[in-house]
């Protein structure tokens, strides 16, 4: 089911007359991974801004569950709709893992009271492979490996439609990409997220269901069956 669509956006830097996107077109669905590549600077990151809200394109239009995000909420869409996962983790390193979680329910505005968004922070880390004795512990002990999954973790608080992971195992050995492409797996074909992933990494690209290419402004989309 689609939940997401991009309609003939065109996005200039300012003060440049060059598009880095040129009236692309493009959806996405519940239950796939899309992967998103390309050269440095070819406009993956900047596309992601726009499908998350952060930013706003002046050609063109955003929708999401058919509605154009021009006429929503921007701030309400990210805090309930939209979990970003960024590759510097962007966690709280002096709070413990759990406290990263609960803050960020608090800013989605949760109605849960605090002893139950705890539990659910628990809940939460332990569903990405973080133990009690773990997520008690301040980030800054923690592994890049372990950063990461509580980023994901911190992401799904909210229980987003849609994960979007900006070079998501970008600074992870092999055997802890490929534990979290498996959670980011799970999360597409088990729970029926979207899931948009940039990516430089041969093996994140692997686990798509479809892998957008840009290029020179334009969209290219391989579709794996």
């Amino acid at each position: 089911m689609k939940c997401l669509e991009i309609a003939d956006i065109t996005y200039r830097y300012n003060g440049s007359t060059k598009a880095v996107l040129n009236e692309i077109n493009a959806t996405f669905e519940r239950g796939k991974i899309y992967t998103i590549i390309g050269e440095s600077g070819a406009g993956k990151s900047t596309l992601l801004s726009l499908i998350s809200g952060l930013d706003i394109c002046k050609e063109g239009d955003v929708y999401y569950n058919g509605k154009n995000l021009r006429q929503l909420d921007r701030d309400e869409y990210r805090a309930k709709s939209i979990g970003v996962i960024f590759q510097g983790y962007n966690l709280l390193l002096n709070s413990t893992a759990v406290y990263n979680i609960t803050l960020s329910m608090n800013i989605s505005e949760s109605n849960l009271n605090k002893q139950a968004k705890k539990k659910a922070a628990y809940s939460l880390l332990e569903k990405v492979g973080i133990d009690r004795e773990t997520a008690d512990r301040k980030i800054l002990r923690l592994s890049g490996g372990e950063q990461q999954r509580v980023g994901i973790a911190r992401a799904l608080s909210n229980n987003p439609d849609i994960i979007i992971a900006d070079e998501p195992t970008g600074n992870l050995d092999s055997e802890t990409e490929d534990a979290v492409l498996s959670i980011f797996t799970r999360l597409a074909h088990e729970e029926n997220k979207c899931v948009i992933i940039v990516t430089h990494s041969e093996n994140v690209t692997a686990i798509a269901d479809e892998v957008i290419g840009i290029r020179d402004g334009q969209l290219v989309v391989r579709t794996f069956v």
